[in-house]
This record gives structure tokens, sequence and C-alpha cells, in this order.
């Protein structure tokens, strides 16, 4: 799924309550994450609860990842981040900024402190695994 495509579908939805429903669809979408990354090393501090984000750097001037949470909103957030940054070199993950992606979307203003927290820090791991590429 495309960023604008994503950002036009939660412009449709009314009320934060569908937005909600349609972040735990979203999650739902996500690849199966292997057990064997379900570990400390590739688990995201500052999230509130378990998130996992996992780099492949086997293409050629790409990064795609693998993200996983065990908290269904969580996991939608992490499909939108994917979306933004997936698939895409190092120096336009870099290049990013999500500020006005997540506005149009409506997250900084409807997530609770803590999942904006986490959400940050999904998108901090994603640029520091882009730098030090």
């Amino acid at each position: 799924m495309q960023i604008q495509e994503l950002i036009e579908n939660f412009e449709l939805l009314d009320d934060w309550e569908d937005k909600y429903r349609y972040l735990i669809d979203l999650g739902e979408k996500l690849p199966a994450f292997p057990q064997q990354f379900r570990t400390e090393e590739w688990k995201i501090s500052g999230c509130q609860s378990q998130v996992w984000l996992v780099p492949d750097f086997s293409q050629e001037n790409k990064i795609t990842f693998l993200g996983d949470s065990d908290a269904s909103i969580v996991k939608g957030l992490m499909f939108v981040v994917l979306c933004i940054f997936g698939n895409q070199s190092p120096q336009v993950i870099k290049d990013i900024d999500v500020t006005d992606i997540f506005a149009k979307i409506g997250l900084e203003e409807h997530l609770s402190p803590s999942r904006r927290n986490g959400l940050n820090a999904m998108v901090a791991k994603i640029k520091e695994y882009a730098q030090n590429r």
C-alpha cells in the first residue's frame, strides 16, 4: 500500500473509533513475524508494548523491514511506519519527515502519549538502521 492511499483511507473515516479499527485491520496485514526474531536484540526500547523490528539489507541500496507487536493498535502503527519507510534507500529513509504524514493521518493528536513515544521510537530505530548503512 502506498502512503497516499493510506492517508486517503484515513480521511474517509469519520471518527477515531473507526480509525482505530482500521489501524487494527492494517496490523493484521503485517506478514507473519518469525519467532526467532522475538528477542531483545530486535526489540525496540521506548515502547510500552513489545515491539520488534528487523531490517533486511539483502536488496541493493534498499532496506526492507519486518515488524510486529503484541498490541493490536501498535501492529497497525507498525504497518503505517513500514508503508512509509519500507523498501526505500537509506538516503530516502533519512530524508523522510514523518511529521506531515502523521498529521494528515491524525496520529499525533489522537494517540496516547505512550503510543506516540512508541511510534517515535519505531521511526528513530528505522532511521538509525539507515544511518548505519
